[in-house]
């Protein structure tokens, strides 16, 4: 099935979903059909802040009608926090949509954790993955880490690359959500693979980005 995506948010993302899905259609032998939306980290960042998500979905429904015009049968948007939007989008979206938050639900919930930490955006953190997650029990960094991973994650998003004192938030806010028990540390936010591709924090992960991924491979490899 010809997928369209929306990218863009931020850029590192977009990158991280086309190679997933590159590798995952050539594994099965199944040609890949994708079209790729940019969207503008900055625009929906400022959606987000100002609490503007029927905006946001709007920009989204207009990048998925162009990505229905290019050929594709179903659409995702690239990133978790993308996902803020999601109760406005699904009504006025012109294709499916291939919803990260379901998938990652169901992902934890057959994990058989009892209690995961969470880092990502603040909306992320905040809502426990949009209070979608019926189980595990989900923990958030306390008082200004929260506010630490927020401004570190947006600042590595926007400009698609990690430097090593934004990996150093993320490690020991994940370091101390694990101390309050947590069994993993679920990467909320879609570019932290930035941090933690091809390296052992010294805490188990789950990366929400690469199940959504694979949600969307389950859809397009049909």
């Amino acid at each position: 099935m010809h997928i369209g995506l929306i990218g863009g948010i931020g850029p590192a993302a977009t990158d991280f979903y086309y190679r997933g899905l590159i590798d995952r259609h050539a594994a099965a032998g199944i040609p890949l059909e994708v079209t790729i939306a940019h969207a503008d980290v900055r625009e929906m960042a400022r959606n987000l802040v100002e609490g503007n998500p029927r905006r946001q979905a709007e920009i989204f429904a207009g990048l998925l009608e162009r990505l229905k015009r290019a050929g594709a049968a179903a659409g995702a948007v690239t990133s978790m926090g993308g996902h803020f939007c999601i109760n406005e989008l699904l009504p006025i979206s012109p294709l499916p949509l291939v919803n990260a938050i379901p998938a990652v639900s169901a992902a934890l919930a057959q994990s058989g954790l009892k209690k995961v930490g969470l880092i990502g955006t603040r909306t992320v953190m905040e809502s426990r993955i949009y209070g979608a997650v019926p189980s595990p029990e989900i923990i958030v960094p306390q008082g200004e880490w929260l506010d630490r991973v927020h401004a570190a994650y947006t600042t590595m998003a926007q400009a698609g690359r990690v430097i090593r004192a934004q990996r150093a938030v993320f490690d020991t806010a994940g370091r101390a959500l694990c101390e309050r028990g947590a069994e993993a540390i679920v990467l909320g936010g879609t570019d932290l693979f930035l941090a933690y591709a091809g390296r052992d924090p010294g805490f188990a992960v789950i990366d929400c980005a690469d199940v959504h991924a694979g949600a969307i491979f389950k859809v397009s490899s049909t």
